[in-house]
């Protein structure tokens, strides 16, 4: 444990840190399953819509930093391909 008060902040900061990255990392994940599920069942709005907030949710976490750019770039573009492919 720290001594420093400064460094009792960091850590209280860097906990708190982790959630959010977690939520924004876990929210990705649910998205995304959400999107192969609709995209199963052939429900055409679902998957629009689905593919909607994933993408915008991907755009979220990479701006803040949650996951790296090119991770988000790359979970894009295998949602693009899957919301090609029912088509």
């Amino acid at each position: 444990m720290p001594n420093i008060k400064q460094q009792k902040k960091r850590v209280r900061i860097a906990s708190q840190q982790r959630l959010e990255n977690l939520r924004f990392r876990s929210t990705a994940k649910t998205l995304a399953r959400r999107l192969r599920e609709a995209a199963a069942d052939g429900d055409d709005a679902r998957v629009d819509e689905t593919h909607r907030r994933l993408v915008s949710w991907l755009d979220r976490a990479a701006a803040r930093g949650a996951i790296h750019k090119n991770t988000a770039a790359r979970r894009k573009a295998q949602a693009a391909k899957l919301r090609a492919s029912r088509d």
